[in-house]
């Protein structure tokens, strides 16, 4: 087995980690927050197994996969998917090609992700948007190196600069839970804090309230400028 598919495997094994409900509730939360068409190209950079390509197919969009691992395949049969080291090789799609591209814990396994995002700026379509999430540094960094494929870790300062510093507009970048409840309920957010703030870690394995309210993540979101826009 080679050591891309052996990551899958190993780290995300259904036993461990079995599919959930959770990729369908984000794919729904995204595609309305960002109001993305049915029908658009739609790129999901660094697919992994699929769950969460899965769901935004179900959401109406033209999906479209690339990772170093094939697992996708498994449940995404009716996606293109590619399989490339992008670390090493360009995104093997055409200039202008997709409407959104979106990405989830992705961006902090490349040494060098300003490589990945001219890529990204150079396969998204002028006015297309790119949709991306990362761990947040600041709260996660003492669990950060658990995964021992992270490289470049972010904050919210830095993931916004990287997409203005490449060209990118209307760049916001927020701090997100991955508490489906909380994204309609935002009042809820300071009992989450506290929460994240009496509670201990070894709690986190028996509540996903408790591990999700401790574990941070990122929602940053940009567009490529128009022509237009570009003069």
């Amino acid at each position: 087995m080679d050591s891309e598919n052996k990551y899958i495997e190993v780290i995300y094994n259904k036993q461990d980690r079995p599919f959930t409900e959770y990729p369908d509730k984000l794919a729904i939360y995204i595609s309305n927050r960002f109001k993305l068409k049915k029908g658009a190209k739609f790129l999901d950079l660094g697919c992994g197994r699929g769950d969460f390509l899965r769901g935004f197919i179900r959401c109406g969009l033209n999906g479209h996969g690339v990772d170093q691992s094939d697992k996708a395949k498994d449940i995404c049969s009716d996606a293109i998917i590619k399989q490339t080291d992008l670390a090493k090789a360009p995104i093997p799609f055409e200039n202008e090609f997709f409407d959104c591209i979106f990405s989830k814990s992705v961006l902090e396994h490349f040494y060098y992700p300003e490589n990945l995002i001219k890529e990204i700026y150079r396969i998204l379509k002028p006015g297309g948007v790119v949709i991306t999430m990362v761990p947040d540094w600041e709260v996660i960094y003492k669990m950060f190196y658990d995964d021992h494929t992270h490289r470049k870790p972010f904050t919210k300062i830095s993931l916004a600069n990287i997409f203005k510093i490449n060209g990118f507009t209307n760049v916001e970048c927020e701090k997100f839970r991955q508490l489906p409840f909380l994204w309609h309920h935002p009042w809820c957010w300071p009992v989450t804090s506290l929460i994240a703030l009496i509670c201990p870690e070894s709690l986190k394995k028996s509540s996903k309230l408790i591990r999700f309210s401790k574990e941070m993540m990122l929602l940053a979101s940009a567009m490529k400028p128009t022509a237009t826009q570009e003069s």
